[in-house]
């Protein structure tokens, strides 16, 4: 190269939520491998210092922007151009294991998250309801934005590890190593580095989809002249209601994934810390235009609609059961 003393190419992630609902199935993880994979990556267009390779057949110009100190970037990979891409080349450059990176922390996060967000949400809607006396649609939007919230900070420690072993392949003792020298560096609130866009992603996000679920369950319910929600009419709302949601909350989800994908690679920007949400808004928007804050659209929505669907549909099937069955034991108890 005329230039070695530069980073890889800025398209590529040198590193390794929506989220509002986390499926443990595993089928959901490719599409958040993939999206994580199209988020974090980089235009290679943006500001900064060029360079020529030649690898004997080909001339290629490469586009850097900080510092000293690149030994591999010819070693990079293909850029990803769209969701089919992303799918193909990390099967092809990493091997098909690559699209369940980061399954084991989605298992283990999705247990409490899906107990405290459920919970929560049913006992503060209840209490708000018989405390206000009033039925609005306010009401929902309010226990879902709140319910939202708790969920988020307790889980958010197993979201950075995810989103880092989502974002490339990375090893247990390359995570143990980059959380250890994170934590060495900023002490224990790194681990909770991107709290504040998975909030602005996930809080917004749960207010729309519980606003907007009961108010098209309530017309499918109004349209089919039925008292009570189907399994379908619930599994249509809940698709419905979380592909708006996820689509309106998507730039946070991509300020999210960058910031946590920060966590112990600082060499990426030397001498600058993790950048606030508002600027690397701004950041993300000034390299790649406004389609950047909506990159990985496609399996967000994929995965989020169904997800929010399965869950909704099933939970309220779940605690209709239930509640029928302990509303028996009563009736035969007397």
């Amino acid at each position: 190269p005329k230039n070695s003393s530069c980073y890889p190419p800025a398209s590529v992630p040198q590193t390794p939520y929506p989220k509002a609902f986390t499926s443990p199935h595993p089928a959901m993880t490719p599409l958040d491998v993939v999206k994580i994979r199209l988020q974090a990556q980089r235009t290679p267009f943006s500001k900064g210092k060029c360079f020529l390779y030649c690898n004997g057949l080909m001339d290629h110009l490469y586009v850097c922007q900080n510092g000293p100190g690149c030994t591999a970037w010819y070693k990079a990979p293909t850029r990803f151009t769209g969701t089919l891409d992303a799918f193909v080349k990390i099967t092809r450059y990493e091997g098909i294991r690559s699209l369940w990176s980061g399954l084991p922390p989605t298992l283990v996060m999705a247990v409490p998250a899906t107990v405290i967000y459920f919970t929560a949400y049913d006992q503060l809607r209840d209490y708000l309801h018989a405390r206000t006396g009033s039925g609005g649609h306010h009401i929902p939007l309010l226990a879902g934005a709140l319910a939202r919230l708790g969920a988020v900070t307790v889980i958010s420690p197993l979201e950075l590890i995810r989103t880092k072993m989502q974002s490339r392949q990375l090893s247990y003792r390359e995570l143990r190593v980059c959380i250890q020298s994170a934590v060495a560096q900023d002490g224990w609130l790194s681990l909770w580095r991107g709290w504040g866009p998975t909030v602005l992603r996930d809080v917004p996000f749960s207010a729309l989809y519980w606003f907007n679920y009961e108010l098209v369950r309530e017309w499918l319910c109004a349209q089919a002249r039925l008292d009570e929600a189907t399994f379908m009419i619930s599994f249509a709302s809940g698709a419905i209601s979380g592909t708006v949601a996820a689509v309106l909350t998507l730039p946070f989800d991509v300020v999210k994934t960058q910031r946590q994908i920060e966590l112990g690679d600082s060499e990426l920007h030397p001498g600058e810390g993790p950048s606030s949400t508002w600027l690397l808004m701004r950041r993300i928007r000034a390299e790649s235009g406004t389609r950047g804050l909506f990159a990985g659209f496609l399996p967000r929505v994929i995965k989020v609609a169904p997800a929010c669907a399965i869950m909704i549909s099933t939970y309220e099937f779940g605690k209709t059961f239930f509640q029928k069955l302990n509303q028996e034991r009563r009736l035969r108890g007397l």
